[in-house]
């Protein structure tokens, strides 16, 4: 078994003491705006845009709990559809 194996999960190797790894440290939402980054960067934009219309309607609906994030996620949001509007017209950046 591979620590891989072992993460977020089981014991602790024996004499380690540690106690193990969470198995989520970020948030589906935060997750899906790594990948639409990576989507850039790969220039694949038609899947950047259908993870910013995923990210959109996570972070737009109604929340069960108050968000003390909401403010900071949405400017998120902002930045993320500048992003991709820039990389598809790269003739306005260079004006």
């Amino acid at each position: 078994m591979t620590e891989d194996d072992n993460e977020g999960g089981g014991a602790p190797e024996a004499g380690r003491g540690a106690a193990p790894a969470p198995r989520h440290t970020r948030r589906l939402s935060d997750k899906i705006l790594i990948a639409f980054h990576h989507a850039c960067d790969q220039a694949d934009f038609e899947v950047a845009e259908e993870l910013l219309r995923i990210l959109e309607m996570m972070l737009t609906r109604r929340p069960a709990s108050p968000d003390a994030n909401r403010r900071k996620n949405l400017e998120s949001l902002v930045a993320a559809h500048e992003r991709l509007w820039l990389l598809r017209h790269p003739e306005v950046k260079d004006q």
